[in-house]
């Protein structure tokens, strides 16, 4: 089952690259930040894989890739900015977030709002949808903006330098980084559960 979907998305993201070029690299990783999983770690491979080939260049695809990423996790912030707040504010308590779990991811933000964007960047999953609690943090959009671009640069172009040294390989890195994702997303799974204790603590301490 997990082989066919990443066939899939692989076929999805190599027929869009293939007929929209640069376009296509900036959608595809657009669509990824914008909280859909669409794994980069298909997309910049095989983007390096074609520039291995002349068909692009390395940096062409790194800027490319690291555009698409601003404008997806616009997209996302914006949800997070406009919607996402005041839902929670309304249902947050459904799903054990309040008005103190706000203020404090605003603290975290204002504080380490850069470095933590800068290195979400950088972390499969995580850099998919750090996007949306930024903007329901309200952060800097001018720094979200600088450096949501500076960490998807190294992020896309070491993905695109491996596809080239891959070959026709490419897509073996999917599958590779997918095993992490489970870990990660087992990690995150972990810190819900942490969340939810403490809530509950805190609430008896009440």
């Amino acid at each position: 089952m997990f082989d066919k979907i990443i066939f899939f998305l692989a076929s999805f993201i190599v027929g869009g690259i293939s007929l929209l070029g640069y376009s296509g690299v900036v959608i595809m990783m657009a669509i990824e930040s914008a909280c859909v999983p669409l794994p980069s770690e298909i997309i910049m491979p095989f983007a390096g894989y074609l520039a291995a080939k002349g068909e692009f260049t390395f940096i062409g695809v790194a800027i490319a890739g690291s555009i698409g990423s601003v404008i997806g996790s616009v997209l996302a912030y914006g949800v997070g900015i406009y919607g996402g707040r005041a839902f929670i504010e309304k249902y947050g308590k459904y799903i054990l977030l309040s008005r103190h779990d706000l203020n404090l991811a605003d603290k975290f933000f204002h504080k380490y709002g850069s470095s933590a964007m800068f290195f979400s960047r950088m972390l499969p999953v995580v850099r998919t949808f750090i996007s949306l609690p930024a903007g329901i943090a309200k952060m800097n959009f001018t720094k979200f903006i600088i450096y949501t671009f500076l960490g998807s640069l190294p992020w896309c172009f070491g993905l695109a330098y491996a596809g080239k040294k891959l070959g026709d390989h490419w897509n073996a890195l999917g599958v590779y980084f997918h095993k992490f994702d489970a870990i990660i997303g087992i990690l995150l799974i972990l810190g819900v559960a942490w969340f939810i204790k403490r809530h509950f603590k805190n609430n008896k301490n009440l």
